[in-house]
């Protein structure tokens, strides 16, 4: 019984841009292979406790019979710098593809058909000391299928 060994929360994400995304090999809802372009990687962000979430919401019409999922992620990345600063203007400027491992150490397949875009976020300082210094990104798409795992023995690859 697992009713009650389950986390949320985002520890990680990687993002690539879709049209470096080679193939992708899955079966009965596990990817079990990424390929990537030649000397291609994922932008990988490690994220802290509580500042990411995914969710997936159904979207169906009866009356047109049809029904997609809509895929959203928020991150947050503390510290506002030039390099962050360059990656995040570039993913903006793509249609992406990502890996998001959960709390549970499961790894989710974002955008794997249709792709994510950056569709919102803020570059901010806080009034007082304690406030945020950093980004938020928010990335959408919608796809025919939930989000399939990802096997856990091919996220060393992603970003080699």
């Amino acid at each position: 019984m697992d009713c009650k060994e389950s986390l949320g929360g985002i520890k990680a994400v990687w993002l690539i841009a879709a049209s470096n995304v080679s193939a992708i090999t899955e079966a009965s809802g596990i990817v079990s292979a990424i390929t990537k372009s030649a000397g291609k990687v994922f932008y990988k962000y490690e994220l802290v406790k509580q500042t990411g979430s995914l969710t997936e919401t159904i979207t169906s019409s009866v009356e047109n019979g049809t029904v997609f999922y809509a895929q959203e992620l928020s991150i947050v990345l503390n510290k506002l710098q030039a390099n962050t600063r360059n990656e995040i203007m570039l993913l903006a400027k793509n249609t992406l593809v990502a890996v998001v491992q959960d709390a549970n150490d499961k790894y989710w397949l974002l955008g794997r058909t249709m792709g994510l875009d950056v569709t919102g976020g803020t570059a901010a300082t806080g009034t007082a000391q304690g406030d945020r210094n950093g980004y938020t990104l928010t990335f959408t798409g919608g796809e025919k299928e939930l989000a399939p795992e990802v096997n856990s023995g091919i996220i060393a690859g992603l970003t080699s």
